[in-house]
């Protein structure tokens, strides 16, 4: 059972002493991915591992954050500044820099379920040890394999005598494996429950809030506090735009929306608010982006063009900075509730947010309430602001300190004035966004620690279980996400449907399949949802540019049976339902052009695809030069900046960040081309515009060879990218590791 109290510690150390006193030497150590890991405890139980080797450790999580590591001079100078401001303070994991060099213990052993993308290629215990696991079936996984120990970050709140906590950023997992914790314990089975407050965490509310009594240890003291990882928004690329433009058409009003963090959610957020606030701007957009012409009938049947009058709700295990922007923009507002009757009603427009005197009439006519009150109907109608606070049953009256009113309610007079006396204003207790996980840069989290208690409720943290599948409560979420748009990304889709989202087809893992697979299965649970899986069309490895739209490929993150939607920055292709030749077209529609005729002459060698058909003209002037051409014009009206929501970096540093991907690049091409450049920009004093970028770079001022070197080479960069302020496409990716990918 649950310890009725927790044992509190304000040392570390003899928090780990009563960890193994509890559970011995064996560790099977679980923690929440990204945001929630209780750093400090994490850390003390390695280094403990590390000293001790009887002691074996194992350590089961996802996405461990990570500052960035430099590789060389130009980079560390470029990143330092950056480092301390977006990081300065945060505790980093020392199992990682251990994990990163290979000297990881031979008795310590990490595992994850969810990587940084891309960040474990080439380290083999990382590749070893990766499980793949839906995130539904994380804490049925570590169970099975022994966890003894989960440990996670909290938050602390007072009320008066009263001490409250919160999962905060991660009640994802926490709060599932609450509910297996009795069972195991009864197996016999040694189990301890650790949380490390944190005060900088944002106290959530929801299913996140808990009393103390579900910890068995809570580390709590000030020497523990640390800032929150920050991750800093990334410009957003013209294709990204696009795939946003074509995503928005197919969101509806009142529906339900599903996005992750980083370019390409700032994409769909930028023309969302577009559609809202600037709708005939949005709407010429779309007639000259030809999205009304090509996909006029789905976009009736599916989405719209309209303003949001009546908002969305966010149901999305990544509550992320995108969806603060949509609820400050007025788009995420629609309110859900936690019942099944009432959120029937509001669905068919009979329960209304503002309460008016003939509520009670309907809700006996649903059957919500009886006519002769209960207890669970008066408690029903006060939970949901129905009935005022100050109200109480006793019997069959209806009382306040004054005044009371009969609850037999199948009189017509008693239901009067009962409407005239006890009724509330507003609906309660309603929230408009449901997620499982939080991670972003550091205004997101400053905008929810300045929210009010009555606001941040609005932002229900809970489970994973819950926010990514249908289980459980089953009519009630049907019900609360209806017309779901589930909007994923994959790295590579098939000319027949299959997406790549989280492996090569080696076995090398770039990321993992985390949530996708479960909102792609409950887009095609839902009656009205959809899945919407975002490609970019084309990628860069080194020099050359290859399509994301492929034959065939020897892995697949999503089968072809359950395609459903597919955008790329070039269109739409509706696939399901459609038979296989019907999904080639499709596709081959809104490929890149420079590959439509290669992808062609391959579908039809396969026998897929009639040997006489053609792509339609239209459908041939798939360019980035068109899609730079069509947004010029809105750009120049202040739409599509290269960071629609702020940076974490200032100009100067966009602008040296895009000249030294440049530079990389460059070398990349040819190092003998390159030298000899750089060699003239020694021979000549830098153009005094340089001077802020190269001072940003202690390059202003070089002292000795190899600072005069690295300012020619500076120099040369900024020159060759030919701007000194940061535009709306400027491909600049600062990348920091630990960022999370859209999926």
């Amino acid at each position: 059972m649950i310890k009725e109290n927790p044992i509190y510690f304000s040392d570390v150390s003899k928090c780990v002493d009563r960890i193994i006193e509890t559970v011995g030497k064996t560790i099977v150590f679980g923690m929440p991915l990204a945001l929630g890991k209780p750093n400090h405890l994490v850390n003390a139980l390695y280094q403990r591992a590390k000293s001790d080797l009887e002691i074996r450790l194992t350590i089961y999580t996802a996405l461990s954050l990570e500052r960035p590591r430099c590789s060389g001079e130009l980079e560390r100078r470029f990143m330092a500044p950056i480092d301390e401001r977006l990081w300065g303070g945060f505790v980093e994991f020392d199992y990682m820099a251990d994990l990163r060099s290979g000297n990881l213990p031979p008795n310590v052993t990490i595992s994850e379920f969810f990587v940084k993308a891309g960040g474990y290629l080439g380290n083999k215990a990382a590749q070893r040890n990766y499980i793949s696991s839906n995130y539904t079936h994380v804490i049925r996984d570590i169970l099975d394999r022994g966890l003894n120990v989960m440990g996670n970050l909290i938050a602390k709140r007072r009320m008066g005598s009263e001490t409250r906590y919160s999962m905060s950023c991660n009640a994802d997992l926490p709060l599932e494996l609450f509910d297996h914790l009795e069972d195991v314990r009864r197996s016999g089975r040694k189990i301890v429950t650790v949380g490390q407050v944190n005060t900088n965490l944002p106290f959530m509310y929801g299913d996140a809030e808990v009393s103390p009594d579900h910890y068995d240890l809570v580390l709590d003291s000030p020497q523990y506090d640390f800032p929150l990882f920050s991750v800093p928004k990334q410009a957003v690329a013209t294709a990204d735009y696009m795939i946003g433009a074509h995503v928005s058409s197919l969101v509806k009003d009142d529906g339900t929306l599903q996005i992750g963090i980083g370019s390409l959610g700032d994409g769909i957020a930028e023309s969302l608010i577009m559609r809202h606030r600037h709708n005939a701007t949005y709407r010429e957009l779309l007639k000259e982006a030809k999205i009304d012409d090509r996909y006029d009938d789905l976009v009736n049947r599916i989405g719209g063009r309209e303003k949001f009058e009546k908002g969305l709700y966010g149901a999305t295990e990544m509550f992320v900075d995108v969806f603060m922007q949509l609820y400050r923009s007025g788009i995420v507002k629609r309110k859900v509730y936690e019942d099944e009757m009432v959120q029937a009603m509001v669905n068919d427009g009979t329960l209304a947010e503002n309460i008016d005197p003939g509520v009670l009439d309907r809700l006996i006519d649903k059957g919500a309430i009886s006519p002769q009150l209960s207890q669970a109907d008066f408690d029903r109608l006060q939970r949901f602001g129905i009935f005022r606070s100050d109200l109480s049953l006793a019997g069959d009256t209806i009382r306040n300190h004054t005044r009371s009113w009969p609850a037999d309610l199948s009189r017509a007079e008693n239901r009067e004035r009962v409407a005239r006396n006890c009724l509330g204003t507003r609906l309660e207790n309603g929230t408009v966004c449901q997620a499982a996980f939080f991670i972003g840069p550091r205004q997101f989290y400053d905008s929810l620690n300045a929210m009010s208690e009555r606001e941040r409720k609005l932002f229900c943290m809970t489970g994973v279980n819950k926010v990514n599948q249908l289980y459980g409560d089953e009519r009630l979420r049907r019900l609360q996400r209806k017309d779901g748009r589930f909007v994923n990304a994959g790295m590579m889709v098939t000319l027949l449907g299959a997406v790549t989202s989280d492996c090569l087809e080696c076995g090398n893992v770039i990321s993992g399949v985390g949530g996708q697979y479960n909102f792609v299965s409950m887009a095609h649970a839902l009656d009205d949802g959809r899945l919407i899986m975002m490609i970019r069309s084309t990628r860069c490895k080194g020099t050359r540019v290859l399509s994301n739209i492929v034959l065939n490929y020897g892995h697949v993150t999503i089968p072809r049976h359950l395609r459903d939607i597919v955008v790329t920055e070039y269109g739409i292709a509706d696939l399901r339902g459609k038979s296989d030749e019907e999904v080639i077209k499709a596709m081959l529609n809104i490929a890149d052009s420079r590959f439509q005729g290669g992808l062609l002459a391959q579908a039809k060698q396969t026998g897929k695809i009639a040997r006489n058909y053609q792509i339609p003209e239209e459908f041939r002037h798939n360019t980035p030069e068109r899609l730079e051409k069509l947004l010029a014009p809105y750009r120049r009206q202040g739409f599509f900046r290269a960071f629609p929501f702020g940076s974490d970096f200032t100009d100067e540093e966009i602008v040296i960040g895009k000249a030294l991907k440049g530079l990389q690049r460059k070398a990349a091409e040819s190092k003998l081309r390159l030298v000899p450049a750089v060699a003239r920009q020694l021979l000549k004093k830098p153009d005094e515009t340089l001077r802020p970028y190269l001072a940003r770079m202690g390059l202003a001022e070089p002292a000795g060879i190899r600072e005069r070197i690295m300012q020619a080479a500076v120099s040369y960069a900024l020159e060759a990218g030919g701007e000194k302020a940061p535009k709306a496409d400027c491909g600049c990716r600062i990348e920091t590791v630990g960022a999370v990918q859209n999926h």
